[in-house]
């Protein structure tokens, strides 16, 4: 299965987490204010602004798919990066505004309390988006997808989300009001945390940074080739999750090019057999 493949797979887990939330959000907003929880209220609204990063991502995923034309020779394959780059602002943006809203709400002194059927709509929910979280997760890492594992990483925030809500309904039923805002202080700095380590891939990757330990692996692997007298440069770049790596090696000079061009395509084998790079440029210059 090619790459193009493995990225319509991954439109089902961003179809999977859009129905999620829409169900979810719709749910914890009408039980919600029906039942007077501050904490799932704002869990809903969370869910409704999710709805809007696993569109981006299902969005990015579809033009990733793209052939190359006259303008993309390489592809559209950092489409998926700019849609991981989106869900980690959506993210972010959620973070900080748990943590603004727990603030307030210590400040204003809210002890309300709630129905307990909200807390158990709100431990519900995270038990699904748990589920969501595993079936996109196990999907992103099986067809290597930045996008689908952002919006994976986005499901699992949502549920700590309702679990801080859970707990901090609980704890109103039995007046210890302090654990709502620290259930959602933790929650806010995990989402925040979780976004920029997304944030900080998906720019690395956009500004073409490459793993300096897997262009050692490369260069060790081109090495090994009998025929290679010297590896001048390994440079990689990563566009999507395909790895696009440009290698200058030495030679005999005084081989021809048919038997140069045959290196070439061993080399690209090896690259493929060993660190499943489906796209290697190799440049052959004479060995002095």
């Amino acid at each position: 299965m090619n790459h193009l493949d493995n990225l319509k797979r991954g439109e089902r887990g961003a179809w999977l987490s859009i129905f999620a939330y829409i169900i979810l959000a719709t749910l914890k907003l009408i039980i919600g204010y029906a039942g007077n929880s501050e904490a799932l209220r704002a869990d809903g609204l969370n869910n409704s602004t999710d709805v809007v990063a696993s569109v981006a991502v299902l969005i990015g995923l579809k033009i990733s798919r793209k052939p190359p034309d006259e303008n993309h020779h390489y592809g559209h394959f950092r489409a998926e990066t700019i849609a991981s780059l989106f869900a980690a602002f959506v993210m972010m943006f959620v973070g900080i505004q748990v943590i603004f809203s727990t603030i307030r709400n210590v400040l204003e002194g809210n002890s309300l309390k709630p129905d307990m059927v909200t807390a158990w709509t709100a431990l519900g929910a995270a038990f699904i988006m748990l589920l969501v979280y595993f079936y996109n997760v196990k999907l992103a890492k099986k067809i290597n997808s930045s996008a689908l594992y952002a919006a994976a990483q986005d499901n699992r925030s949502d549920a700590l989300v309702s679990i801080g809500a859970f707990v901090g309904i609980i704890g109103a039923q039995f007046g210890l009001f302090w654990l709502d805002p620290l259930a959602g202080l933790l929650v806010g700095l995990i989402i925040c945390k979780t976004a920029w380590d997304i944030f900080k891939d998906a720019t690395h990757s956009l500004t073409d940074g490459f793993d300096t330990e897997q262009i050692k692996k490369i260069r060790s692997s081109v090495e090994m080739d009998p025929d290679v007298k010297l590896v001048k440069h390994v440079k990689g770049r990563v566009l999507g999750n395909q790895p696009f790596i440009d290698i200058t090696i030495l030679v005999d000079s005084h081989l021809n090019v048919k038997e140069s061009h045959d290196i070439t395509v061993r080399i690209e084998q090896h690259l493929y057999n060993e660190h499943n790079i489906r796209h290697a440029q190799i440049h052959i210059e004479p060995f002095q």
